[in-house]
């Protein structure tokens, strides 16, 4: 037995092109809020259309990850695997050549779109290379690189965003995918798959579903939450048609699950096998994979946007206070395995969500204009044990749920879920923030004494965003308006912004908390009844 299993022991070297390829997609995902005010001075956008770069790239994932497991399928891991890295390559090269947002938010489209075919490569790579004792290391490893990527990129862009600037943090990951790109012809060969067959309905309506959702959530607050607003491409009836593609999302991504139910009626092979989410504990697995994903955004998009944009500081400082948050999640996943065969799922999720209510509440609470605060930076750690402990467990009890056939199917699923939540996590918290932000200001200007209707009149109210201090008083000086005016607008100003803040964190805690029922309603194992198999908690793009 010990002959056999020497016999079949393969080398690492193909596992360190798979460990690279994870980290260029979280390093990606990571980087973008830490660049978040270099690319806004390089770009002069707000911040919200740097978030839109994370929303272009989730979206995209979201979108055609079902269709990208496919092609895997059908073409062979390595072959497949070494041409997305190449367009993973021409993504970042745009990314640092870019001279306009637009040009920003379409390298991470690609970016995203070659992310969807790596993220199921990853695990068909895997799966395909090791068995055993050493398919199990490498799957751990896979969740490792993506934890340490996150932190790595918060380190590094932070330095190089504070002293040289954003765009080598990105030239980074080009040479880091010509790396990966050389040692994948070290990777062994797989067998195209030509019987497999991909269903372009299904990934029409799959694509159309989710893009319609994000765009939708991506743009509430530039195109009105109800009743068009000026910056609206058009209007229905004067209705903004931010809503209606989030409805419109909806009814399609309805239709796509009835596609798969007729696919799999007639004998086909549908896109998605629902059967993965036919229960009321996968699908609680799923809504609690959502909802924690997509707090994390929220929170990864808050605090950058807070501590760049407006408290002016440098990116090394955003990395800096993020610190304990993204330690304590990559600690806390790796370690909340240990407690598998003690505690039941179930109570792990309910007590992460639990921790993650808290240390929202917290942070609601103690925040004021100075994150490095022990206090907040308590509240970070706490949110942050939820957090790690809640991602590692509900795609390994989605896994065992299933059975192995449905691996691929289940890899989709997460897919979909984690980079839908992504996008939709980043829009939304943008949209709220903002939104948060604009009617507090419209409050305290009303029938202001120190703040006449002649300067009022002067500033754009239907364009609201966070701005620093110093460009605030730019703007006000633009208008005419005197120390004193311009003095009570900074102030102004201050309080709405914090005030949006601390809102924005008490509805993210009453996210948090929607979730701790339903996740009562995953399986309550008995010690040692998850079983020891591929649990890619790694594949996350």
């Amino acid at each position: 037995m010990n002959t056999d299993a020497v016999e079949v022991r393969e080398s690492w070297v193909p596992m360190i092109a798979i460990a690279l390829g994870q980290m260029l997609m979280s390093f990606n995902v990571a980087a973008l809020p830490v660049s978040l005010a270099g690319m806004v001075a390089s770009f002069g956008v707000p911040p919200t259309t740097v978030a839109t770069g994370i929303v272009m790239y989730s979206l995209s994932v979201a979108g055609f990850v079902m269709l990208g497991a496919k092609l895997v399928q059908r073409f062979g891991s390595t072959a497949v695997f070494r041409a997305v890295i190449g367009v993973f390559a021409v993504a970042q090269m745009l990314m640092v050549v870019s001279w306009a947002a637009p040009v920003m938010l379409g390298a991470q489209l690609l970016a995203g779109l070659a992310a969807s075919v790596i993220v199921p490569a990853l695990v068909a790579l895997i799966a395909h290379h090791y068995r055993g004792a050493q398919q199990a290391t490498a799957v751990g490893a896979l969740g490792s690189a993506r934890a340490a990527a996150g932190v790595a990129a918060f380190l590094i862009g932070g330095m190089l965003g504070t002293f040289i600037g954003w765009r080598p943090v990105f030239g980074i990951l080009v040479v880091a995918a010509a790396v990966v790109f050389w040692l994948s012809f070290r990777l062994k060969p797989e067998d195209a798959r030509p019987e497999v067959k991909i269903d372009l309905i299904g990934v029409a309506l799959a694509a159309a579903a989710i893009i319609m959702i994000v765009f939708g959530f991506n743009n509430l607050n530039r195109w009105g939450l109800g009743v068009a607003r000026p910056g609206a491409p058009f209007n229905v009836f004067g209705l903004s048609p931010a809503p209606i593609m989030i409805v419109v999302g909806a009814i399609l991504l309805q239709s796509f699950i009835a596609w798969c139910k007729r696919v799999t009626a007639r004998g086909g092979t549908p896109l998605l096998d629902l059967s993965v989410i036919s229960s009321s504990r996968e699908r609680a697995a799923v809504y609690a994979m959502f909802t924690v994903v997509g707090l994390e955004a929220m929170l990864n998009f808050t605090v950058p946007l807070y501590i760049q944009i407006v408290q002016g500081r440098t990116p090394i400082e955003t990395a800096i206070a993020m610190m304990p948050f993204n330690l304590t999640v990559f600690f806390t996943a790796m370690l909340v395995v240990k407690l598998y065969d003690r505690v039941a799922p179930r109570r792990i999720a309910q007590g992460g969500f639990v921790l993650c209510v808290i240390g929202l509440l917290w942070l609601a609470w103690v925040v004021r204009n100075d994150w490095s605060a022990i206090p907040v930076m308590l509240g970070l750690i706490t949110f942050g044990i939820g957090q790690g402990a809640l991602v590692t467990l509900v795609f390994n009890v989605l896994v065992t749920a299933a059975p192995k056939s449905l691996a691929g199917d289940v890899g989709s699923l997460r897919g979909t879920t984690q980079n839908l939540a992504a996008g939709v996590g980043t829009a939304v918290a943008g949209a709220l923030l903002v939104g948060l932000l604009s009617a507090g200001i419209m409050v305290r200007i009303a029938d202001n004494p120190q703040l006449p209707p002649a300067v009022v009149s002067q500033i754009d109210l239907d364009s609201i965003n966070f701005v620093s201090n110093d460009r605030l008083l730019g703007i006000m000086e633009a208008t005419g308006a005197g120390p004193a005016e311009a003095a009570e607008a900074v102030r102004v100003n201050a309080e709405a912004r914090l005030q949006a803040l601390k809102i924005g964190l008490l509805l993210m805690a009453l996210l948090a908390a929607l979730a701790i029922i339903p996740a009562g309603r995953l399986p309550a194992y008995r010690p040692g009844e998850i079983p020891d198999g591929i649990t890619p908690r790694g594949a996350k793009a």
